[in-house]
């Protein structure tokens, strides 16, 4: 009887161990920029990018114990994004250190820190179903923020490529500006872009 008590006593610590790392490590998220290095080798392809977000394991299915792709095919969910070829899509602010991307339903500021890094005037405009209906949401970084935007100038010309990675921490009722009770862990909003002209439109 002691001996199975021992053996069912290791059984729930492994189990508890497993789940703590499984909830510990990173969300599996394919990196955007690798995606569109290839499209956007050619200048000739015009400005791209894309946004993805990624939510944190604790506001996913089974708090993301399973593979995101998975995870995807099992529930038709997966993590907003946008690109250069959504509706109303545009780059209207680029420089070294600002970048401003929307479409529909978007709007992603990201200002990059004197000292490098993410400026807490960083945000991101999206909707998303919250409590069985679309709730539209200004998210914001910590302060300090977590984050960076890398940019990089393409040679004899005025067009920038780079990425980006940015920690939400806090979420507000776009109309209300009143703050949610969610995310409960940062969400991360990553992407890259390239062949973007620097200047405001």
């Amino acid at each position: 009887m002691k001996i199975s008590l021992v053996g069912v006593a290791v059984l729930l610590l492994a189990g508890v161990g497993v789940l703590v790392l499984v909830l510990t490590r990173p969300v599996e998220s394919d990196e955007p920029y690798e995606s569109i290095a290839v499209s956007t080798a050619d200048r000739s392809l015009g400005p791209a990018f894309e946004v993805h977000v990624v939510r944190p394991r604790m506001a996913r299915a089974l708090f993301g114990i399973l593979p995101t792709a998975l995870e995807t095919k099992l529930s038709g969910e997966s993590d907003p994004w946008f690109d250069h070829k959504s509706p109303g899509a545009r780059a209207r602010n680029v420089g070294p250190n600002h970048l401003e991307l929307s479409a529909e339903g978007w709007e992603l500021v990201i200002d990059a820190a004197a000292e490098g890094g993410i400026d807490p005037a960083t945000y991101l405009v999206y909707t998303m179903p919250l409590a069985e209906r679309q709730q539209k949401l200004r998210c914001r970084p910590a302060n300090p923020a977590v984050g960076y935007l890398h940019t990089t100038p393409r040679t004899g010309s005025d067009e920038l490529d780079g990425r980006f990675l940015v920690e939400l921490s806090t979420c507000e009722n776009f109309l209300t500006s009143r703050v949610i009770n969610w995310p409960p862990r940062p969400l991360t909003v990553r992407g890259a872009f390239a062949n973007l002209t620097q200047g405001r439109r």
